[in-house]
């Protein structure tokens, strides 16, 4: 899905893909309803009702990971979405927009040649769509999902979807005059971030996802600025509460993003639950098929019951 950082052996390396090949041989799973929350294609979330039938049942908003970059959008975690609705909850599975070749003013010089990745995110779309859709989302699964509880909402995400989660809890501590800020902490039972690019600092500093983080924030001439508005790790404490999950072996993202987000939180004075997995890679947190995807599941009941 992306560029590792360092270098990792061959062994990490096979099991990467190993592991990658898994958690995207699942098909796609077809929502029971999608809502759109913006006029634009990709300003659009996808429920999955829970499979139990019960009514009152926690809401799990799902965010996407794939590096904030166009070829991976919501489908490849519609298992995941699926699976939790298994567990009983009721998943609303956001898509919003993400980078491309189209947008060359977002590509600095050096960070994008042809046949490499394209871009990552769109400065500030990505974040105008996950603000809009996390602020629609009690009406919209109201709607879509008669049985979905809109008072118990865990926000989970995979990668850089566990960043836009952690951002998405921190919008009230946002700058002053940023036009994603709060006036009070959103109404969450807490986050469930997976493997998440959630210390921009670290992310940089270990080269994540071929140099995404850059790239989301418009370049490195913008880099610091749009970073006091994006980095989670910048945004503590929020007061809600929150939880890592993390696979000790991933190469993608690694332990110390994850570490360093802990480490900014306790500074902070707030405690953030961090689980890490022996022997489990980056993505067995969104393979229906491993038993880290179990673990993630239940980090959510720990929060939304």
């Amino acid at each position: 899905m992306s560029d590792s950082p360092g270098f990792p052996d061959s062994a990490a390396r096979d099991r990467d893909e190993a592991e990658s090949a898994s958690a995207f041989a699942h098909p796609p799973v077809a929502p029971d309803a999608t809502a759109a929350y913006g006029d634009h294609p990709d300003q659009v979330v996808d429920f999955y009702a829970p499979r139990d039938g019960r009514t009152a049942a926690p809401l799990v908003v799902l965010l996407h990971g794939g590096a904030w970059r166009a070829p991976y959008d919501r489908a490849h975690v519609s298992p995941l979405a699926d699976f939790l609705a298994r567990r009983g909850f009721a998943v609303a599975n956001v898509e919003y927009r993400r980078g491309g070749d189209d947008i060359p003013q977002q590509c600095g010089e050096g960070q994008h040649a042809p046949g490499a990745d394209p871009v990552a995110g769109r400065w500030p779309e990505t974040f105008d769509d996950v603000a809009a859709a996390l602020d629609a989302m009690p009406v919209l699964a109201t709607r879509a999902l008669p049985g979905a509880d809109v008072r118990r909402i865990v926000v989970t995400g995979h990668s850089a979807g566990g960043h836009l989660a952690l951002w998405a809890a921190a919008r009230h501590v946002l700058p002053e005059g940023s036009p994603w800020r709060l006036p009070a902490p959103p109404p969450l039972r807490g986050v469930v971030a997976l493997a998440p690019i959630a210390d921009f600092a670290a992310a940089v500093r270990l080269g994540v996802c071929g140099g995404a983080v850059t790239q989301l924030l418009g370049g490195e001439a913008d880099l610091a600025d749009r970073a006091a508005h994006a980095d989670p790790g910048a945004l503590l404490p929020t007061g809600i509460a929150t939880a890592i999950v993390q696979g000790v072996d991933d190469i993608v993202v690694p332990q110390a993003v994850s570490e360093a987000y802990v480490d900014a939180a306790a500074q902070a004075g707030e405690t953030v639950g961090l689980t890490l997995l022996g022997g489990v890679g980056h993505f067995p947190l969104i393979d229906p098929a491993a038993d880290a995807c179990a673990v993630v599941a239940e980090e959510i009941t720990q929060l939304a019951w």
